[in-house]
Protein backbone atom coordinates (compact mmCIF):
# COMPACT_ATOMS: atom_id res chain seq x y z
CA UNK A 1 0.00 0.00 0.00
CA UNK A 2 2.00 3.50 -1.46
CA UNK A 3 0.59 5.83 0.79
CA UNK A 4 2.68 9.39 1.32
CA UNK A 5 2.24 11.68 4.25
CA UNK A 6 2.82 15.18 4.27
CA UNK A 7 3.53 17.33 7.75
CA UNK A 8 4.83 20.65 9.07
CA UNK A 9 1.89 22.91 8.14
CA UNK A 10 0.68 25.40 10.02
CA UNK A 11 -0.50 29.34 10.35
CA UNK A 12 2.76 31.87 9.85
CA UNK A 13 2.99 35.54 9.53
CA UNK A 14 4.95 36.92 6.38
CA UNK A 15 8.41 36.96 5.94
CA UNK A 16 8.52 33.99 8.22
CA UNK A 17 10.30 29.80 7.70
CA UNK A 18 8.08 26.83 7.29
CA UNK A 19 9.41 23.44 6.63
CA UNK A 20 7.23 20.55 5.02
CA UNK A 21 7.97 17.07 4.92
CA UNK A 22 6.59 13.78 3.05
CA UNK A 23 7.53 10.10 4.46
CA UNK A 24 6.60 7.68 1.51
CA UNK A 25 5.85 3.99 2.24
CA UNK A 26 4.60 1.53 0.19
CA UNK A 27 7.15 2.24 -3.06
CA UNK A 28 11.11 1.69 -3.99
CA UNK A 29 11.30 5.60 -3.06
CA UNK A 30 14.86 6.19 -4.74
CA UNK A 31 13.28 5.34 -8.22
CA UNK A 32 10.55 8.36 -7.83
CA UNK A 33 10.62 11.64 -8.82
CA UNK A 34 9.05 13.52 -6.44
CA UNK A 35 7.41 17.14 -6.29
CA UNK A 36 5.13 19.71 -4.53
CA UNK A 37 2.50 21.05 -5.14
CA UNK A 38 -0.47 23.36 -4.17
CA UNK A 39 -4.03 24.06 -4.45
CA UNK A 40 -5.87 27.57 -3.07
CA UNK A 41 -9.60 28.24 -2.53
CA UNK A 42 -11.25 28.14 -5.89
CA UNK A 43 -7.97 27.74 -7.73
CA UNK A 44 -6.54 24.89 -9.94
CA UNK A 45 -3.45 22.53 -8.61
CA UNK A 46 -0.14 24.25 -9.60
CA UNK A 47 3.69 22.55 -9.38
CA UNK A 48 5.90 24.31 -7.29
CA UNK A 49 8.57 22.05 -6.87
CA UNK A 50 9.96 18.92 -8.04
CA UNK A 51 13.47 16.84 -7.57
CA UNK A 52 15.08 14.16 -9.80
CA UNK A 53 15.32 10.16 -8.17
CA UNK A 54 19.00 11.32 -6.81
CA UNK A 55 18.59 14.94 -6.19
CA UNK A 56 20.84 16.21 -8.77
CA UNK A 57 17.92 18.09 -10.67
CA UNK A 58 15.55 20.42 -9.62
CA UNK A 59 12.46 22.71 -10.99
CA UNK A 60 10.80 25.43 -9.47
CA UNK A 61 7.59 27.57 -10.81
CA UNK A 62 8.62 31.03 -10.91
CA UNK A 63 7.00 32.44 -8.21
CA UNK A 64 8.78 30.43 -5.70
CA UNK A 65 12.24 30.59 -6.92
CA UNK A 66 14.78 31.77 -4.51
CA UNK A 67 12.74 31.39 -1.83
CA UNK A 68 11.71 27.56 -1.94
CA UNK A 69 13.78 24.55 -1.80
CA UNK A 70 13.07 21.12 -2.32
CA UNK A 71 15.29 18.36 -0.72
CA UNK A 72 15.03 14.69 -0.51
CA UNK A 73 16.61 11.84 1.78
CA UNK A 74 16.23 8.26 0.13
CA UNK A 75 17.44 6.62 3.71
CA UNK A 76 14.99 8.26 4.94
CA UNK A 77 11.95 7.92 2.55
CA UNK A 78 11.50 11.85 2.98
CA UNK A 79 11.15 14.28 0.55
CA UNK A 80 11.24 18.32 2.10
CA UNK A 81 9.92 21.75 0.83
CA UNK A 82 11.91 24.63 2.88
CA UNK A 83 9.83 27.66 2.51
CA UNK A 84 11.34 30.87 3.24
CA UNK A 85 9.82 34.77 3.26
CA UNK A 86 6.72 33.66 3.01
CA UNK A 87 3.58 35.30 1.80
CA UNK A 88 -0.14 35.73 2.12
CA UNK A 89 -0.46 34.77 -1.32
CA UNK A 90 1.80 31.14 -0.32
CA UNK A 91 -1.57 30.20 1.56
CA UNK A 92 -2.70 27.17 -0.01
CA UNK A 93 -2.76 23.09 0.82
CA UNK A 94 0.15 22.03 -0.24
CA UNK A 95 0.94 18.20 -1.83
CA UNK A 96 3.82 15.69 -1.82
CA UNK A 97 3.30 13.84 -5.18
CA UNK A 98 5.53 10.87 -6.21
CA UNK A 99 6.02 10.32 -9.67
CA UNK A 100 7.46 6.97 -11.75
CA UNK A 101 9.17 8.68 -15.00
CA UNK A 102 12.90 8.32 -15.01
CA UNK A 103 14.34 10.96 -16.69
CA UNK A 104 12.26 14.01 -16.65
CA UNK A 105 10.29 15.85 -13.97
CA UNK A 106 7.61 17.02 -14.90
CA UNK A 107 4.55 19.81 -13.76
CA UNK A 108 1.56 18.33 -14.82
CA UNK A 109 -0.92 16.77 -12.45
CA UNK A 110 -1.54 13.71 -14.34
CA UNK A 111 2.24 12.45 -14.75
CA UNK A 112 1.96 11.65 -11.03
CA UNK A 113 1.07 8.78 -9.92
CA UNK A 114 1.02 9.05 -6.22
CA UNK A 115 -0.75 11.64 -3.50
CA UNK A 116 -0.84 12.73 -0.14
CA UNK A 117 -3.45 14.19 1.71
CA UNK A 118 -1.69 17.65 1.78
CA UNK A 119 -0.87 19.75 4.58
CA UNK A 120 -2.45 23.70 5.72
CA UNK A 121 -0.20 26.45 4.89
CA UNK A 122 -1.64 29.74 6.33
CA UNK A 123 0.50 32.74 5.92
CA UNK A 124 -0.95 35.86 7.97
CA UNK A 125 -0.35 39.87 6.85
Amino acid sequence: QVQLVESGGGLVQAGDSLRLSCAASGLTFSSYMMGWFRQAPGKEREFIAGISWNGSRTSYTNSVKGRFTISRDNAKNTVYLQMNSLKPEDTAVYYCAADRSAVYIHSRVGDYDYWGQGTQVTVSS
